[in-house]
């Protein structure tokens, strides 16, 4: 693209974006738009309004956008019970697409020809943002500053700001212990200080969830009624997803339950050790597995848990818009039409047990399982099976 003549650009308020709001200026000549998302970070957004007036922006976007994260992306991933390498929930990765198409409705809506990120060179992020960018956009320019300019150290991008009369806050002067990336469904932490897999991550560090030592010493009993595989209600309250999520995020956190310490592989091939508090999402997918239990029969979820690693890596490596990933909504989305009911789970010192489920499709049928006799299944039928299943084992045996 010869001449970049508006750009929408993903701002935080932060340091970092703010270094880029202003090189975008500098580098391209170019109008810079931003977009600041509320998805549940818990932090005030409106100072990125004013950072970004005092910028010289003019067309500044803040939303809130919590009820459609959690609403279109979040409940529709956790249909699936999608869980990436056994044990990270896709916090951060399930943001990135409703940011980058929000990002792209907004160009359009400006008339601006590029957009851009403060993602790394190094991370998945700028995979997943751009991935976004161009499945909804083909002709979209994209502008990634730290894969083209030379701020490669703190120092260097602080001396940079300050040269600019860029403000510093102090907290930002030194080098962080560790980065973080927070929404309404969890918060991770990742670099410097937590590098070495084999260092413990420090107690003062979490803020979500409370040490599992410290959690109460009574037991909570909580439910959570599911409607076609998505949580509706709490305690018999029905709740907005992100009221909902937002609920179960304190229940979680108070009890210490959500945290997870992984070393996963990124897409772009590299290992990396994270920490993630997901306090409520943990419990609804303990809770989705628990309910499905009743409906699904077994080849049914054997071909759910067969697919869902699939799925899972979709997410992870920023996917989300393929047409593969929209296949599998669609068969996620069958297999949930009868996922209907409560579930009954139990929080105790960083635990979330599932204890009860009860279901009006429910094909659990105790009058089959019952030890006691009964006319819904006949024993003498289980030999003809056994022999049926048998026969190519023996046959394999009698050929050595």
């Amino acid at each position: 693209m010869s001449k970049v003549k508006k750009v929408v650009l993903a701002y935080s308020g932060g340091l970092d974006t703010s270094v880029i709001l202003k090189w975008l200026q500098e580098e391209y000549d170019c109008e810079v738009v931003t977009f600041t998302a509320d998805i549940g970070q818990g932090e005030e957004i409106e100072p990125a309004r004013v950072r970004a007036q005092e910028m010289g922006i003019k067309e500044i976007f803040i939303e809130d956008l919590k009820e459609e994260f959690v609403r279109d992306y979040v409940f529709p991933m956790f249909k699936a019970s999608t869980i990436y390498e056994g044990t990270y929930l896709l916090g951060t990765a399930i943001a990135r697409p409703l940011i980058a198409k929000r990002q792209i409705e907004i160009a359009k809506e400006t008339g601006s020809d590029s957009v851009s990120h403060g993602a790394t060179g190094k991370g998945n992020d700028q995979v997943r943002f751009e991935l976004g960018y161009l499945g909804l956009n083909p002709d979209i320019n994209i502008i990634a500053p730290w894969r083209e300019w030379d701020l490669d150290s703190r120092t260097k991008l602080i001396e940079w700001a300050e040269k600019r009369n860029i403000s510093v806050p102090k907290d930002k002067r030194g080098e962080p212990p560790y980065s973080t990336d927070a929404n309404l469904l969890h918060i991770s932490y990742e670099g410097k200080a937590l590098e070495d897999p084999w260092v413990s991550a420090s107690e003062d560090m979490f803020t979500r969830t409370v040490s599992p030592l410290n959690a109460p010493d009574e037991e909570e009993e909580i439910i959570i009624e599911f409607k076609e595989g998505t949580p509706i209600a709490v305690n018999g309250k029905v709740l907005s997803p992100s009221d909902l999520l937002e609920d179960l995020n304190i229940k979680a956190g108070r009890h210490g339950v959500g945290r997870v310490d992984i070393v996963e592989n990124r897409f772009v091939g590299m290992k990396s050790r994270g920490v993630y508090e997901t306090p409520g999402g943990t419990i609804l997918y303990i809770a989705h597995r628990g309910i499905e239990q009743l409906i699904l029969d077994g080849p049914s979820m054997l071909l759910r848990d067969e697919l869902m690693p699939k799925y899972a890596s979709l997410i992870y490596n920023g996917l989300w818009f393929s047409p593969e990933r929209e296949m599998l909504q669609s068969l996620i989305d069958e297999s949930q039409k009868n996922v209907s009911g409560e579930v009954k789970v139990k929080l105790y010192k960083g635990n979330c047990s599932l204890v009860g489920r009860r279901s009006p499709k429910s094909i659990y049928n105790e009058g089959i399982v019952t030890f006691e006799a009964g006319n819904n299944y006949d024993q003498r039928d289980a030999g003809g099976f056994i022999k049926l299943n048998a026969l190519r084992l023996q046959q394999r045996k009698k050929i050595k």
